[in-house]
């Protein structure tokens, strides 16, 4: 309105005769004032008037870009998917053909306005992408070396520099690891959430979506060398201490930079021009819409200002070519002086208000190195731990070599001091002090060359193997039990027939004694102790797969056949959970079973429970905070690595965390609430010579990996059952 421009007139004029009497005030202090015409400052506010009044009827036009302007990044406005900080795993930005360049040359990345909302989230370290509009292909790995902020450049990604950057919400970024860009089509899964039409996406990123992509990237990384790439170059700080409404011509540049010269030794004038030259930069970060008007206030004074510089110079050089001063006073020496020191001054005032672009990206290199070094340091020390572990199991296998030839040249030659020479085979190891808690037995096998008899006891907390009294012959595929302090091996055979003997051990006298034969041979069985009975379950001669189930009563001193399972299962795993006998999987001489059934002795008759999700036979079964574990094992194509869970009280299998291996004909045991589990057999004849462990909330572990416990078809127990 009218009245408004009125009050906007009286406004700037009050705001101009401040400034001007400011600059009298100066030059005051530094000369009489009487130097300065009456006719040179009536000429000056003559002149001002006319400015003003120019300045206020461009006010409207002034006012409604600078709305235009910054209306467009509101962070009010929606923009994308609008995350919270915490849930911002990176960003991807765009460009062209064109701008990629200079993208990567500057290294900065830029937006435009209205992604502000999420740019502004921006920490140094957050990892960024590229992404090239012309040829469709993701570009990375980078990470942020700054917050994210509006005109860190104002004036990039334009031709000349002659007008602000469509670009604004900008962000500095160092290179984490150069990669081949992807194409759209490899990336796109990943994303898929984010798109919004069938070739446009929202560019922020989650957490899980940022791994993917690094993964992805991160599969074609480029090998780096040691010369720097030519496309990059350190932080450069970009600044131009003029507005955007303030483009002067070339001869009125020069010709303010003549008068500045001219008067660089009044110290105090000189000092006042500098600070407000430099102040000059500090609207060009507008935010919201509520600085609107006081940008255009401060925009105005700015204006004001320099013309009010640029008349008081002009009246003053008058004065002083009148004087005949310009080339005759000895000061002028001192001049070019002062001037350099004005712009010294004002450069280094320059670098330290604007942020320290090179120091935050030598500091991200810095912390790239450290975290490189960290991550040396701890190979380097997973490998020495590793060569040490190595060397106490070469030390064992050799005393454990040095042992088995003794018994067997005793054997040999000496037969009657059999006995003797097994005590001195059992104390060369009796100084390894394991703690039975963290201990488990593994019983028979087979390693890939021979047969094994073997006993030996397991430490899971020091990874060693201590040699025990071996059985009285080879065994494998049999099952073994614990039932009143001692071990019950059954079943089985030695590669070329099978057994009905039974064996059992005492830890604490470290013997062997035999116990009564099953009622028919057979392997690949399985076995639960339960109300102080051993249960021998299923399994096969070769020929026959039963369903057989026998009893062995310690008080009769036989097996006892008692009811038959449902099915017939070769190579199955039972288990007794809370009073019941739980037998899973196995083979019927037709397919891989899916099925399971459940044994209860107040009722007397084996009842299906539901079935798992994937067939199995020579897998492994567990019991863990009550609930059944069945690991590996054969799915009628492949040895599997997959893990389901039942819980009885929920009445349903659910699919676990995989093993690291597939693995069949292992041995699976539960110590200290983790499950460990111990060779088998991979694919075809390779046998697994690692050892995994598994505790809920932690996911599987690789343990160690020692020919110690290469070995299939064994078997294995806990050491105390506490």
């Amino acid at each position: 309105s009218r009245v408004g421009l009125y009050f906007a007139t009286v406004n700037t004029l009050v705001i101009s005769c401040s400034f001007l009497w400011k600059l009298c005030s100066v030059f005051q202090s530094s000369r009489p004032f009487g130097s300065i015409s009456r006719y040179s400052l009536t000429f000056s506010l003559h002149r001002l008037l006319c400015v003003c009044l120019k300045m206020v009827g461009a006010r409207k036009k002034t006012q409604t870009s600078q709305f235009s302007v910054t209306q467009t990044f509101s962070p009010n406005s929606s923009c994308g998917r609008n995350l919270r900080k915490n849930q911002l795993g990176g960003i991807i930005f765009g460009c062209k053909n064109a701008t990629m360049k200079e993208c990567l040359s500057k290294q900065l990345f830029g937006l435009p306005a209205h992604h502000f909302c999420y740019v502004k989230n921006i920490d140094p370290g957050l990892p960024l992408f590229l992404f090239n509009y012309t040829d469709r292909k993701l570009h990375g790995i980078f990470e942020a070396a700054s917050s994210g902020r509006m005109f860190i450049d104002p004036y990039g990604w334009t031709t000349d520099g002659s007008e602000r950057t469509q670009y604004p919400a900008q962000v500095q970024i160092c290179v984490r690891l150069k990669c081949h860009p992807l194409p759209e089509d490899k990336f796109k899964e990943v994303i898929a959430d984010n798109y919004y039409t069938h070739n446009r996406f929202y560019f922020e990123l989650d957490h899980a979506q940022t791994s993917k992509l690094i993964s992805l990237l991160s599969a074609g990384a480029i090998a780096s060398d040691n010369s720097a790439p030519q496309n990059t170059q350190k932080w450069i700080t970009v600044s131009r201490p003029l507005a955007s409404n303030e483009t002067l011509r070339e001869g009125e540049t020069s010709k303010m930079l003549e008068l500045e010269t001219e008067h660089s030794t009044h110290s105090s004038t000189r000092s006042y021009w500098i600070e407000n030259d430099f102040s000059f930069d500090g609207y060009i970060r507008p935010l919201d819409t509520n600085e609107v008007e006081k940008e255009v206030n401060e925009d105005e004074q700015n204006s004001i200002f320099m013309k009010l510089k640029e008349l008081t110079l002009d009246s003053e050089s008058q004065d002083l070519s009148l004087a005949n001063n310009a080339n005759d006073t000895p000061g002028m020496n001192n001049t070019e002086e002062g001037y350099m020191e004005a712009l010294d001054g004002l450069d280094e005032k320059e670098q330290t208000s604007n942020p320290p672009f090179d120091y935050q990206y030598n500091i991200a290199q810095l912390v790239q190195e450290v975290k490189e070094l960290t991550n040396f340091q701890k190979i380097q020390t997973e490998r020495n731990c590793y060569l040490e572990q190595k060397l106490i199991e070469a030390e064992m296998e050799i005393q454990h070599l040095k042992d088995r030839c003794t018994l067997l040249e005793s054997a040999c030659n000496i037969p009657n001091h059999l006995a003797h020479v097994e005590k001195v085979a059992v104390k060369s190891t009796a100084e390894l002090h394991l703690d039975p808690k963290d201990s488990l037995f593994l019983i028979g096998g087979f390693d890939g060359n021979s047969w094994l008899a073997t006993m030996d006891l397991y430490c899971t907390s020091q990874n060693v193997i201590k040699s025990l009294k071996p059985m009285s012959s080879v065994r494998s595929y049999a099952s073994v039990v614990w039932l009143n302090g001692e071990i019950y091996v059954f079943g089985g055979g030695n590669g070329y027939v099978w057994y009905d003997t039974v064996e059992s051990y005492n830890p604490v006298h470290d013997n062997w004694t035999l116990c009564p034969s099953l009622n028919q041979k057979k392997g690949s069985l399985s076995g639960a102790a339960l109300n102080d009975k051993i249960f021998a379950v299923g399994g096969g001669n070769g020929v026959d797969c039963f369903s057989d189930v026998e009893m062995l009563d310690l008080d009769i001193g036989r097996w006892i056949p008692t009811r038959s399972m449902l099915e017939k299962r070769f190579a199955l795993s039972a288990v007794e959970l809370n009073g019941a006998i739980y037998a899973i999987g196995g083979f019927d001489g037709n397919d891989y079973l899916r099925s399971a059934e459940r044994f209860d002795p107040r009722e007397h008759s084996w009842t299906k429970i539901p079935n798992m999700n994937v067939k199995r036979g020579c897998h492994s079964l567990v019991v863990l905070n009550e609930k059944l574990y069945a690991l590996g094992g054969f799915d009628g194509d492949k040895m599997v690595p997959s893990i389901e869970v039942f819980d009885p009280r929920l009445g349903a299998w659910t699919m676990g965390e995989p093993m690291n291996h597939c693995r069949g004909y292992s041995a699976a045991v539960v110590v200290k609430e983790s499950i460990y589990m111990i060779g088998g057999v991979k694919v075809g004849e390779n046998i697994v010579d690692t050892v995994e462990n598994y505790k809920e909330g932690q996911g599987w572990q690789e343990t160690c990996t020692t020919a110690a416990v290469k070995r299939c078809f064994l078997s294995a127990i806990a050491c105390s059952h506490e």
